[in-house]
C-alpha cells in the first residue's frame, strides 16, 4: 500500500480500514486522492476523470466511512438508508453492487440492497422488508417506482428521509433529458441536508443542472492524465477510411490481422446487434461472438457474465455498454461508424485501457465522415491516428456472396439483415453533429451490400440516390424466400396465398388517407369554431350541474378568460422569437 493509502487511513474506521489492506491497491489514483477526503468531509462534489480512473471506489470509500461513523454515534436502524448510488444502467449497478459486496466481507453491519429494473419487484420488496437496507445500488427507474408507487405497500419514501450521501454515477447520463423527470421525483423525497457526488468521464459544467442535483457550492474536480487529452495515456487511438461496400470486410480483415483476443464491436441500433451476431459466426469462426442490447432484459446478466470470464471472444453490442463497464483484458475496442453523440465516443473507448493497462480502439469510417476525426479531436481532446484498409475487392466480393448465401437459406435472417439496415440508416439521422454526418452523404447503396442484402428496401432515404453500387439480383423472387422454421413458413404461405386472392396482406393496416389541403386560415378558424363549441358545452355542462367543487369552478373559464390567456401565450412565443424585449414582456404582462 502506498504512501497515500497510509494517510487516507488515519481518518478511516477500522473496518474500512481492514477492507482496503485486504485489496492491496497498489496506489491511490488521482480521483481518489481529490475526491475522497471531500466527501469525508462532507463536501459536494462533481468529478470527471478518464474512463478507468478508479472513479468506483473514490465514492464506495467515504461512503462506507461515513455509514461506519454511525456506529459510534446514531447507528442506523435496518431499515434506514443512509446511502444511495444511482447509475443509468443496471449492467453499471451490478458492476458497483459486486464491488460494494468485496468490501462488505470485510466491514460487518451494513446491509446492502440492488434495485434494478430486469429483477423481480416483489422479491425487492421482500428482501427489504426481510433483510433491511442501508444502502441501495439502483437504477433510476426502478428506484422511482418504488418510491411513488403506493401499490408496493413498502414505505421507503419515510427509509430514505435518512439518506447522508447521494452518488449520481455516469452523472452526465443522469441529468439528461432522458432521465430527468426521474431524477426530479428521486430528489424530492430525499432531504435537503445531504451531501451529493456526481462522478463521470464528461462531466456537465452547467451550474443549473448542478444546482438540481442539489448541490450547494460544489467542488469541482477535474483530473485528466494529460492536460491536452481525455482519455487514459496507455490507450491507443485509430481509424480506418473503409470501401463504401467494404466494412465488413475491413472488420473481419482487421480482426485476424491484428489478433484481437478479447474485444467490444459497439453497432448503432438493437436490430444491427441481432443480424450481426447471428451471422458473424459463419464469416469468422475463430472468435467466440456474444451479443448484448437494450431490450435483452434477464438474458444480458448472463451474456456478460460469459464473455467477462471467456479467454478470447467478441462482443457486440449498442451503447448500453458504452458506459462504466468494467471487463476484464479487453484490448480493442472497434466501432463500427461514429456513435450519436461526441461524449460516447469517449466513453466507448474507455471499455479498454483501464487501471493503467494498455489497449487500442479502432473507428470505422467512410470518405464523407473523415472530418469526423477532427471534430473529435478539437471536441473531446482525442488524438486518432489513420491505419491502412487491408480488406481487398475479392474479400468483399466474397462476403458479399456469403451473406446472400445465408439469407437465402433462412427468410429469417434477410427479414434481420433489412431490419438492421433500416434501423441504422434511421439512428444516424439523429446524430448530434447531423452538420457533420448528414444521411445524404452517405453510400447508402455501398451500405445495403456491405449487410448483405438480397433487395433493396423501399425507404424514402434511397429516392433519387445513385444505387449502382448495389449488385442487384434480377432473377430474384422475394415470394420465394423460405422460413427455416416450419411454423412461420407455414403462417407465411397461407398469408401469401391470401394475398395473390384479394391482392391485399393480411393483417397490415389500412393505408392512412391523406386529408385534402385547405387554406392555412380556413383551417385556422375551424380549429377556432371547434374550441369555442367546446368551451360552450363544457360551461352547460357545468350550470346543469348547479353546485360544482372548487376545482371545476376553476377549469369552468369565461371566455375573457380565455381571451387573457391566448393574448398572454402570444407574449411568451413573442419573447421567445425575440420579437419583443424582456422589458416590454415584463411591462405588457404587468411585472414589476
Amino acid at each position: 500500500m502506498n504512501k497515500k493509502w497510509e494517510e487516507l487511513n488515519v481518518l478511516l474506521h477500522e473496518d474500512v480500514k481492514r477492507a482496503i489492506k485486504s485489496f492491496q491497491f497498489p496506489t491511490m489514483t488521482p480521483v481518489q486522492a481529490a475526491t475522497i477526503p471531500l466527501l469525508l468531509g462532507k463536501k459536494d462534489v462533481a468529478a470527471q476523470a478518464v474512463t478507468g480512473s478508479g472513479k468506483t471506489l473514490a465514492f464506495l470509500i467515504p461512503l462506507l466511512e461515513l455509514l461506519k461513523r454511525h456506529d459510534d454515534e446514531d447507528k442506523l436502524k435496518p431499515h434506514q438508508v443512509g446511502a444511495i448510488v444511482i447509475s443509468p444502467t443496471r449492467e453499471l449497478a451490478l458492476q458497483t453492487y459486486s464491488v460494494l459486496k468485496q468490501f462488505l466481507k470485510h466491514i460487518k453491519g451494513i446491509r446492502d440492497v440492488l434495485l434494478v429494473g430486469g429483477n423481480n419487484v416483489d422479491e425487492d420488496i421482500q428482501n427489504i422488508e426481510k433483510n433491511g437496507c442501508n444502502v441501495l445500488i439502483c437504477t433510476p427507474g426502478r428506484l422511482e417506482d418504488l418510491l411513488t408507487n403506493q401499490q408496493h405497500k413498502l414505505n421507503l419514501a419515510q427509509a430514505v428521509k435518512s439518506v447522508e450521501l447521494l452518488i449520481l454515477d455516469e452523472a452526465d447520463r443522469l441529468l439528461d433529458l432522458g432521465f430527468k423527470s426521474t431524477i426530479d421525483n428521486i430528489l424530492n423525497y430525499l432531504p435537503k441536508q445531504r451531501r451529493t457526488g456526481l462522478f463521470s468521464a464528461t462531466q456537465t459544467k452547467e451550474l443549473d443542472v448542478l444546482i438540481r442535483a442539489g448541490l450547494r457550492n460544489p467542488v469541482s474536480i477535474t483530473v485528466t492524465e494529460k492536460a491536452s487529452q481525455s482519455t487514459p495515456v496507455s490507450l491507443k487511438n485509430f481509424y480506418v477510411t473503409t470501401k463504401n461496400n467494404g466494412k465488413l470486410a475491413t472488420l473481419l480483415s482487421f480482426l485476424e490481422a491484428d489478433n484481437v483476443q478479447k474485444g467490444l464491436l459497439f453497432v448503432p441500433t438493437c436490430a444491427c446487434v441481432d443480424y450481426w451476431s447471428h451471422v458473424l459466426p459463419d464469416l469468422h469462426a475463430s472468435l467466440p461472438v456474444f451479443a448484448i442490447h437494450g431490450k435483452m432484459k434477464e438474458k444480458r446478466k448472463k451474456v456478460l457474465g460469459d464473455f467477462s470470464q471467456a479467454e478470447r471472444g467478441l462482443l457486440i453490442c449498442t451503447d448500453v455498454l458504452a458506459r462504466g463497464i468494467d471487463i476484464p483484458q479487453v484490448d480493442w475496442v472497434v466501432q463500427w461508424d461514429p456513435p450519436a453523440s461526441a461524449a460516447a465516443f469517449v466513453h466507448r473507448i474507455g471499455r479498454t485501457a483501464r487501471q493503467g493497462n494498455e489497449g487500442s480502439a479502432l473507428i470505422m469510417l467512410y470518405e464523407s465522415e473523415e472530418a469526423y476525426v477532427d471534430f473529435i479531436r478539437r471536441n473531446q481532446k482525442v488524438e486518432v491516428n489513420a491505419i491502412a484498409d487491408s480488406a481487398t475487392d475479392e474479400l468483399v466480393s466474397e462476403l458479399l456472396t456469403k451473406l446472400r448465401k445465408l439469407q437465402m437459406a433462412d427468410r429469417d435472417l434477410f427479414d434481420k439483415g433489412t431490419r438492421a439496415f433500416v434501423s441504422h440508416i434511421r439512428s444516424y439521422s439523429k446524430h448530434e453533429c447531423s452538420l457533420l454526418l448528414r444521411v445524404n452523404e452517405l453510400p447508402l447503396a455501398g451500405m445495403a451490400a456491405s449487410y448483405g442484402l438480397l433487395q433493396l428496401p423501399k425507404m424514402p432515404e434511397l429516392k433519387n440516390r445513385d444505387l449502382s453500387e448495389f449488385p442487384a439480383m434480377p432473377d430474384f423472387d422475394i415470394n420465394k424466400l423460405a422460413y427455416r422454421n416450419k411454423t412461420r413458413e407455414e403462417q407465411r404461405k397461407l398469408k401469401l396465398d391470401i394475398y395473390k386472392e384479394t391482392g391485399k396482406w393480411p393483417g397490415k393496416r389500412k393505408p392512412i388517407r391523406a386529408k385534402q389541403s385547405e387554406a392555412w386560415s380556413k383551417a385556422k378558424e375551424q380549429k377556432e369554431l371547434k374550441r369555442l363549441k367546446r368551451m360552450k358545452r363544457k360551461q352547460a355542462k357545468v350550470e346543469r350541474k348547479g353546485e360544482v367543487s372548487d376545482r371545476k369552478r376553476k377549469s369552468a373559464l369565461s371566455e375573457e378568460d380565455m381571451a387573457e390567456l391566448a393574448k398572454d401565450i402570444a407574449l411568451i412565443k413573442k419573447l421567445k422569437k425575440k420579437k419583443i424585449s424582456n422589458e416590454e414582456f415584463d411591462k405588457e404582462m404587468g411585472i414589476e
